[in-house]
């Protein structure tokens, strides 16, 4: 048996420390929203050269005076991803065409344009903020009926936990912030949350069977019953994900990313940090029968 509560200390002093320092990037740094969210024009090229590359179509268009503009790879060296902020030229789209055809010849054909205004980026920033507090609201009521508030406070701080220190990683490395990566975290919350039940279920089954059995040890025997469980999911899940973030090209690349670190942090949050809460607490098997009395 894999002694995990020998560590409960060290991990709670981890996770306070990581909790604190996404915070401080959140806070001061803050997130790199995407056109999604800040508004601007997104243009999807293919290119019948395959001599023309990311860094001589960004430096053809950086000539533009376009603003910051992102280019990109996606699917295959043929195929571009452009990015820029708002422009208030409406020609703009007919002007980047002109111009490469004069730099690189009738190379390259539009697939895709699309221009996202500054009230639609805003309403779509407001709708992904209701969407991922609905989603926690929504989980603290169902945990609440579902288990003792103790175990409700656990599994909400563990929930806390994964989406700030996911959102921190995203801050500390400029990532861009998209609608997918909203998807991902209202993800990461109902997939944190099912790792935290299973072995809440598990903590409840033992504490009516072993009554001389502290909550320290009882918590740890859950654990090590479930892990076979617990890491079939999450393993099988990042493979998955990883076979997304390495071949499924770069537009899922930051969606898939983010589930990754949901998932790593998951695992680690329903052993170290929903469990650790209960030993805090001080759970016994009195608490689990104080609350079926009531009911």
């Amino acid at each position: 048996m894999i002694a995990f509560n020998k560590y409960y200390n060290h991990f709670n002093i981890l996770s306070i420390t990581l909790v604190v320092i996404s915070l401080l990037f959140l806070v001061f740094k803050g997130l790199n929203f995407g056109i999604d969210f800040k508004g601007g024009t997104l243009i999807e090229l293919r290119s019948t050269d395959s001599r023309i590359t990311v860094s001589s179509l960004r430096d053809n268009l950086n000539q533009m005076d376009l603003g910051d503009v992102s280019v990109k790879n996606f699917g295959n060296k043929t195929d571009f991803l452009i990015k820029f902020e708002n422009n208030n030229n409406k020609n703009i789209i007919e002007e980047i065409k002109i111009n490469l055809d004069k730099s690189f010849g009738n190379n390259f054909n539009f697939r895709r344009v699309e221009n996202v205004g500054p009230k639609v980026s805003a309403e779509l920033l407001r709708s992904g903020i209701i969407a991922i507090s609905v989603a926690l609201v929504l989980m603290l009521i169902y945990i609440w009926i579902r288990f003792e508030w103790q175990f409700s406070l656990g599994a909400i701080l563990a929930l806390f936990h994964d989406v700030i220190v996911t959102l921190g990683l995203f801050s500390l490395f400029g990532l861009e912030i998209n609608l997918s990566i909203i998807a991902a975290v209202l993800t990461i919350v109902g997939y944190s949350m099912n790792d935290t039940v299973v072995i809440f279920d598990r903590v409840r089954e033992n504490l009516r069977k072993y009554s001389d059995i502290k909550i320290f040890e009882l918590t740890n025997i859950s654990i090590n019953e479930t892990l076979s469980r617990t890491l079939i999911t999450s393993i099988t899940t990042l493979l998955a994900l990883l076979s997304i973030f390495f071949f499924g090209g770069e537009i899922l690349k930051g969606f898939s990313l983010a589930m990754i670190f949901g998932v790593v942090f998951g695992t680690y949050s329903s052993i170290y940090i929903a469990n650790t809460i209960l030993v805090r607490l001080r759970v016994s098997q009195k608490t689990i029968l104080r609350e079926e009395d009531k009911n």
